[in-house]
């Protein structure tokens, strides 16, 4: 039915018809993809005059989408989750979705990190030694990235530099601006073209998460990028999402909006403009405190959200959709999808869910190892532990150990906890011990075997 209607068009413009109703639905056609080649073949052959169809209509590729992902106040508060969250939300629209964590440190890749920097170091299907939040984009996306979708301002700059002794500039003197900040876009735009599915089919959204907080000066040069990017990619195909923490002081038990108020600020300062405020708090904020937020940070009230802490991180995406963010972006962005939502939509995220909620059989697992005080630095086999109980219907309670707790020489330096230490493994019903403890633990802690 469209070839024939296009056909009909082409026919009524050789004969000469030009009127304004014509113009207006010709332009329309091009919408539907795949008729701009086919009216460049009716044109090539002659059958079109060129001055009735301009090129430009004949070229209906479709424009990639650009989603940035930026923190306030504090670093660590969930920008991650919640771009994986938006993420699973566009996925399940049925659009191919890819994801870029940006991190601002001088170092080239983590690979030299020791896991109390920022947690574990995760190593990607290609050898990449990436930040773990790629982690999150693979496990939310069911998807498979590559060491460049980690970009840090180290590999940034050893590009730069190495086109700079290639003599690519042609002895010009290289800058932050513009040198710097083009690499970045340009970097940007070559990995959101990359597949990243086992279908090789090449995603129409990509989700930038800025590593950081708004202001820290090792971001700048990011922030600056991102401003010349929205012009250069337009505005239909690029927005903007800040999340910002809203505290709420125990004293006066009422969430607070200044701290957002200067995040938003300084963000706007520096060029952008947030398309929607992601408010991460404790306990849900109240409509009066989306109202606020709203008249001083420059957004309509339904551009600003609640991510309260809830019991898992399956329940983020489902958040998000029940405050509209599914119908927001599909109108910001222009996705060419329908408005309704189908009746299961994030059916298999609900059934996940439901199935975390009402556990009742119980599971203990005890993981021993050299970097336990900080649970990020296990988070690949703390997510593979709680997916496999899950998966046989058990709620985990997993607990830390330090390897050196369960020494003999722990026995004379700190008794009560070596003692302690073993008596919380011998109560585990199961024993996860990491390869990265050490050979010592097996020559200095004799009845580990038998637990």
């Amino acid at each position: 039915m469209i070839v024939n209607q296009a056909l009909r068009f082409c026919s009524s413009a050789s004969s000469g018809i030009r009127s304004t109703r014509t113009g207006i639905l010709m332009n329309n056609m091009f919408n539907f993809q795949g008729v701009g080649s086919y009216f460049k073949f009716l044109m090539d052959q002659g059958n079109v005059p060129r001055h009735v169809m301009p090129w430009s209509y004949c070229v209906c590729e479709p424009k990639m989408k650009y989603i940035l992902v930026t923190g306030g106040v504090i670093s660590g508060i969930g920008k991650g989750v919640i771009a994986s969250s938006i993420g699973t939300l566009l996925k399940s629209c049925g659009l191919h979705v890819t994801a870029i964590k940006i991190d601002p440190y001088i170092n080239i890749d983590a690979g030299t990190f020791s896991p109390y920097e920022h947690g574990e170091v995760f190593v990607l299907d290609d050898g990449g030694e990436v930040d773990l939040d790629l982690g999150n984009y693979e496990r939310f996306l069911d998807i498979t990235l590559h060491k460049e979708n980690n970009i840090t301002t180290g590999k940034i700059y050893e590009h730069v530099i190495k086109k700079e002794r290639r003599g690519d500039y042609l002895g010009k003197t290289v800058q932050v601006v513009p040198h710097i900040t083009d690499a970045i876009q340009e970097w940007v735009e070559r990995v959101a073209q990359v597949a990243v599915t086992p279908d090789d089919q090449t995603p129409e959204v990509c989700i930038i998460e800025l590593g950081g907080t708004i202001g820290d000066i090792e971001g700048m040069p990011f922030v600056e990028a991102f401003r010349q990017f929205q012009f250069r990619v337009k505005r239909e195909n690029f927005c903007c999402v800040h999340v910002s923490l809203v505290p709420q002081p125990k004293a006066t038990g009422e969430h607070k909006t200044k701290p957002t108020q200067a995040s938003v600020r300084e963000l706007r300062g520096l060029g952008l403009s947030p398309d929607l405020i992601a408010c991460r708090s404790e306990h849900p904020v109240t409509d009066g405190v989306k109202e606020k937020i709203s008249n001083f940070c420059h957004v309509v009230p339904n551009q600003v959200i609640c991510i309260h802490d809830v019991p898992s991180i399956y329940h983020v995406p489902l958040l998000m959709h029940n405050q509209g963010l599914t119908e927001l972006f599909i109108k910001r962005l222009q996705l060419n999808l329908p408005e309704k939502r189908p009746r299961r939509f994030l059916s298999k995220w609900q059934d996940l869910v439901d199935r975390v909620d009402h556990l009742v059989k119980e599971v203990t697992i005890t993981l021993v190892g050299k970097y336990t005080q900080f649970e990020d630095s296990y988070a690949s086999v703390n997510k593979a532990l709680h997916h496999a109980s899950l998966t046989c219907n058990y709620k985990l309670n997993l607990n830390y150990i330090e390897a050196t707790d369960l020494e003999a020489r722990m026995q004379e330096e700190n008794p009560v906890q070596f003692h302690e230490a073993w008596q919380q493994l011998c109560k585990s019903e199961c024993l996860s011990w990491l390869s990265m403890c050490g050979d010592r633990i097996c020559s200095q802690c004799p009845g580990l075997e038998r637990c």
